[in-house]
């Protein structure tokens, strides 16, 4: 087929067949498809948009594009997870492991910060010796012995959606809700899952900050992974604070385990991953009804066997065997940790939560260009909470840095970032919704 007359029809407003779209897909992979094509291509999408069999099909032909992983030797349901990012979201960390306690296997593919946004590879890659990007050999077998593993996408698994990115990034052709549920779905599905669980946020940390938008996009998920073969649900959550009261990626790590080990559990982070469990192990058909549900999911959490899956697997790829229990001796910790204080006293009423996320890049945790290294040790910890009281003079979080210029520079941006008055704000429900 001729790409120009794929491009020309789309253009047009007229529907595109499976035939069409897997042809484009085709000329993607293989780069008979200049990058010209590909802008226009996206441009047209961009505007004429596509419908649910549209996007099916572009979602199918992207995932077999490359490598469509299979699990013949596990012998539970296959499921995971997939959030739209925010900042200090570490649900993975303690969902994968808590998941597996509950009898599921997760094979997680993960991906790399965006933006102002940590990304869970960059969290385990703080773990010293954690190999995020394994051979396929060690992490099939490390999720047979613990019944899940934390990884990276290779190259081979849905690489024609890695090219078509590359260009609607620079094509302004990024935010069109049937690219970005193509984009996110075929990678999740090369991973040859049966379920699926999204949490898709809104608000000032999350890249749809309008609760609507939020609901397209997970409504738009949803039908689509359906209509691929895979179970498909979503939760609507909120992301006008850090879900954690840590941000950064040691420090995150730090905060995962200690949730496992029943140390300190975060509230807000709690009741995500919980929720986010429970309906897993729902759709997958592990309990007959959602009490059900989370009364297995808070007993796996409470028995401790998360925190031993955690553990295991972090030495089945690479990590040290001792992380659960020595994990300070292990993570990088900053040369500059000082409490930041209060500028006055009263109650936490808004986060301006993208400026802390963009904080913590400034301090080298995150990355302004692709190759930028990390710094795995930068962050914030402690941050307090919309609703708590604060006195003038105490910490509203305490910074992890670099150097001390480095430190100032973060608590201007903590200062600005925090709003405090004398009257307590009113409690929002951080679960939103459910799209199923």
């Amino acid at each position: 087929m001729l790409l120009q007359e794929i491009i020309r029809k789309k253009r047009d407003g007229i529907k595109l067949n499976e035939d069409e779209i897997r042809s484009f897909v085709d000329a993607i992979q293989d780069k008979t498809a200049s990058d010209a094509h590909i802008a226009a291509f996206a441009m047209a999408i961009y505007f004429q948009g596509m419908d649910d069999e549209e996007t099916v099909a572009l979602t199918l032909a992207m995932r077999d594009s490359g490598d469509v992983l299979s699990w013949p030797s596990l012998k539970r349901p296959i499921a995971d997870k997939h959030s739209t990012g925010g900042v200090g979201d570490n649900v993975s960390l303690i969902l994968a492991p808590l998941a597996s306690a509950c009898g599921l296997d997760v094979p997680m593919i993960s991906g790399r910060g965006l933006g102002h946004t940590g990304g869970t590879l960059d969290k385990m890659d703080a773990i010293p010796g954690y190999q995020s990007e394994p051979e396929t050999a060690q992490f099939l077998e490390t999720t047979r012995q613990t019944g899940c593993a934390i990884i990276g996408a290779s190259t081979a698994l849905a690489p024609a959606d890695k090219r078509f990115y590359a260009v609607r990034d620079v094509t302004a052709t990024v935010e069109n809700i049937s690219l970005i549920t193509a984009s996110i779905l075929s990678k999740k599905l090369a991973a040859g899952l049966g379920w699926l669980v999204l949490d898709v946020k809104f608000g000032d940390g999350a890249f749809m900050r309008e609760q609507d938008d939020a609901r397209k996009l997970a409504q738009s998920l949803v039908r689509v992974g359906n209509g691929a073969g895979t179970k498909t649900i979503a939760l609507l959550s909120d992301m006008n604070e850090p879900l954690a009261s840590a941000v950064g990626n040691a420090v995150e790590v730090r905060n995962a385990i200690e949730f496992l080990n029943g140390t300190h559990r975060d509230a807000r982070l709690e009741a995500v991953t919980i929720a986010l469990v429970t309906q897993m192990v729902l759709i997958a058909g592990l309990a007959k009804n959602e009490q059900e549900a989370e009364s297995h999911v808070r007993s796996a959490l409470e028995s401790g066997r998360p925190a031993e899956i955690f553990g295991q697997m972090v030495h089945g790829l690479g990590g040290p065997a001792d992380i659960m229990e020595n994990y300070d001796k292990h993570l990088p910790s900053a040369p500059v940790i000082r409490d930041i204080p209060a500028p006055k006293s009263g109650f936490v009423t808004d986060i301006k939560t993208r400026a802390i996320g963009v904080a913590v890049v400034e301090m080298g945790g995150g990355r302004r260009a692709a190759g930028d290294e990390i710094d795995y040790s930068v962050g914030f910890s402690k941050l307090k909470k919309i609703g708590d009281q604060i006195a003038k003079g105490e910490a509203l979080c305490t910074v992890h840095a670099k150097s001390e210029a480095d430190a100032e520079r973060a608590q201007e941006a903590i200062l600005s970032a925090y709003n405090l008055a004398s009257k307590a704000p009113t409690s929002r429900a951080i679960i939103a919704g459910l799209i199923d």
